[in-house]
């Protein structure tokens, strides 16, 4: 814009300022077009800005209630059984805690539970042990866990092996590989363990020799990884969790991860690899669309990513009918009363209702009332496919 243009503009803007003040509009701060307001005001007109005469309320004290008056319809059971690819019940090794969980999967319709705790060894058949003495074990499946402290030469070899070991133990997979690697795993001499590692390629044909999943979680979302200012979604989350900073100078950027990421899957297109998070593109589908075009050897699930799907829920619903054959359902934490929602975004067409964690997100939800064939695939036919260690039998059809 022209210097004359932007003279121009905050001359209309000294004039609408003295007219609102005539007004009674007081306190008024004229802007140029295209400027933000200053801190502590909202735009009132076109080019003015103004403070509220009341104090203004903290980002955790402002909770408006809507008065928009619509249809609710509360879903506290699948519609059909439903597989959670992304469990994490927590210790399922005494008879007690096995019933107990059962029972608050049975209250869900949630049919069988992927135990995604990332254990290996001894840990891991002390879970298959307490699982296959109890009368609900066709209700749990166990995925194996990989240590990557340690990598070096032999590692991978060592890796496969243990691998081999669990997968014959009873597990039917692997994961979830955390977070935590590629993102702050550091090998032997201090230096981060990237994901694309070399060193971790015997691993990874392992999965494809053994025709299990490696279900792996890569980054986090990509507002972790931006400034933490009043513009970033996810302020108060990053406010109240230090540990989820993940902009600091020389740390990993969220493309380099998921560079990295994609590598693996290019150049080990026989592995068969399940993406945490909708691979955290739940904000951006059409990249999540073109990660499943370019490796067909990829699967998603949908675990701790509903305030995105709810919030375009047009683009989400086309999305799931396209890719329904690539999408699972997973929850991530257990906490029962949240599995609802989900049931609720999926199955009906429900507006602007809650999400259950403010820190997550300020918007609201909206339902994408997906056709049953839909449901059934993300509930549990993909998941029967992926993970071929599934109970096969009993489900609709």
């Amino acid at each position: 814009m022209s210097k004359s243009r932007i003279v121009l503009a905050l001359l209309v803007s000294v004039i609408i300022t003295a007219a609102l003040a005539a007004q009674g509009m007081r306190g008024v701060t004229p802007v140029a077009p295209g400027q933000e307001c200053p801190p502590g005001t909202t735009e009132t007109r076109p080019g003015n800005c103004q403070a509220p005469t009341e104090p203004a309320p903290s980002i955790l004290d402002y909770r408006p209630r809507s008065t928009l008056v619509t249809a609710e319809h509360l879903v506290p059971k699948a519609k059909f059984p439903a597989i959670d690819v992304h469990g994490h019940p927590g210790n399922l090794t005494t008879p007690e805690a096995i019933n107990r969980m059962t029972a608050v999967m049975d209250s869900l319709n949630l049919k069988v539970m992927l135990v995604a705790e990332n254990v290996s060894g001894a840990r891991l058949t002390s879970t298959l042990a307490a699982i296959n003495a109890s009368p609900y074990k066709e209700r749990f499946r166990v995925l194996a866990g990989i240590d990557f402290r340690n990598v070096g030469p032999d590692w991978g070899a060592r890796a496969a092996a243990q691998l081999e070991a669990d997968i014959k133990a009873g597990a039917i997979g692997v994961g979830e590989v955390g977070k935590q690697f590629g993102l702050r795993t550091t090998k032997p001499d201090g230096s981060r363990l990237k994901v694309d590692e070399p060193q971790l390629d015997p691993l990874w044909e392992a999965f494809a020799r053994l025709d299990v999943p490696a279900f792996i979680h890569t980054a986090e979302p990509q507002e972790f990884f931006q400034l933490q200012d009043f513009k970033n979604e996810r302020w108060l989350e990053l406010s109240l969790f230090a540990d989820r900073r993940n902009n600091q100078p020389g740390q990993v950027t969220f493309e380099q991860l998921i560079t990295e990421r994609n590598n693996v899957f290019r150049k080990h297109p026989k592995t068969r690899f399940v993406a945490a998070h909708f691979g955290w593109h739940a904000n951006d589908l059409a990249r999540a669309a073109k990660m499943l075009d370019e490796f067909p050897n990829v699967t998603i699930e949908a675990g701790a990513i509903l305030y995105d799907l709810g919030r375009q829920p047009r683009a989400a619903r086309e999305f799931f009918i396209k890719y329904a054959d690539r999408i699972m359902f997973g929850k991530d934490s257990f906490q029962p009363n949240e599995y609802p929602y989900y049931w609720r975004v999926f199955e009906t067409a429900d507006e602007y209702f809650d999400y259950y964690r403010d820190y997550h997100a300020f918007w609201k939800l909206y339902g994408m009332s997906l056709p049953d064939e839909v449901l059934k695939k993300v509930y549990y036919k993909t998941a029967l496919k992926v993970f071929k260690g599934l109970p096969q039998s009993g489900w609709p059809q």
